[in-house]
Parts: C-alpha cells; sequence; structure tokens
C-alpha cells in the first residue's frame, strides 16, 4: 500500500468520510457531513479533522479539539473521534493519524492530550494504549431529554 497522505478535511471530503463514520457505529449522510465540517471549521477554531487519503481514497480521520479548562493554565487537546478503513486496519493509518494528532496539539503548546473512547470500542482502547496512552478517570454521560 502506498504511503498516506494526511491532511486537513474539507467539507468536500464528506463523501469519503460517509463509509469511515459508518464504519465507527455513527452513520451520517454526506450532506449531513458537509454540514457538521463548515459548522466545525466556523464555530470550533481549533477544532480540526485530519484526513488520511490514499490515492484519492480516504482510508482514516481524526476529529482533534481544544477544550479550555479552568483547572489547568492551557486548553486540553482532545481525540473525539479516530476511524480507519476496515480493509486498512494493522496498517499503520491509524498510528499516523494519532502522531499527527499529537504534532498539531504539541505545535499549539498543548501537553495534555484526551482520547474519548466508548465501551463498544474496546480493541480501540488497546490500540491507545499501545501508543502510550493511560487509563485517566472515568467518564460519565447523561441524555438530556
Amino acid at each position: 500500500m502506498a504511503e498516506p497522505i494526511i491532511r486537513q478535511a474539507t467539507p468536500a471530503d464528506a463523501p469519503g468520510l460517509v463509509p469511515l463514520l459508518e464504519a465507527l457505529g455513527y452513520p451520517a449522510d454526506s450532506e449531513t457531513i458537509r454540514q457538521r465540517l463548515e459548522s466545525l471549521l466556523i464555530e470550533d477554531p481549533d477544532g480540526r479533522v485530519l484526513l488520511a487519503v490514499v490515492g484519492a481514497s480516504p482510508v482514516g480521520f481524526v476529529s482533534l479539539h481544544a477544550t479550555p479548562v479552568l483547572h489547568r493554565p492551557m486548553p486540553v487537546g482532545r481525540i473525539t473521534a479516530l476511524a480507519v478503513a476496515p480493509g486498512q486496519h494493522g496498517s499503520g493509518i491509524g498510528r499516523r493519524l494519532v502522531e499527527a494528532a499529537e504534532r498539531y496539539f504539541a505545535e499549539r503548546g498543548w501537553p495534555r492530550v484526551e482520547v474519548t473512547s466508548g465501551p463498544r470500542h474496546a480493541p480501540a482502547h488497546a490500540f491507545y494504549r499501545r501508543l502510550g496512552y493511560a487509563d485517566d478517570g472515568v467518564r460519565f454521560v447523561k441524555t438530556l431529554p
């Protein structure tokens, strides 16, 4: 396989993100994804979606955000989603995307990176641990009406 190019996703990349989000368990149509990307670019100046592309085919993405917090001197970098095309698992694309995310955060002087990964993604938990991430706390979620 050719080496992937990692670049910032744009709204025009929405069709290529459809199967990646579906594989992650978050199906959405191309127009919805396009609108979300546009909104992200406007509403979150530090947010990014990095896309791994081989040839013309998207093979993975990682979404990044910065969370300003009162209890730390600088924002916390957050990886909120990472997906690699099912046929590409084990190829190093996920590792390259995480490394690109870490570079992005480090370049901004944000040394703490947090990853959100739900309980249904247990294989991803082992992946993050292999990359040096440690279990640190518990996340609580409540869906409001």
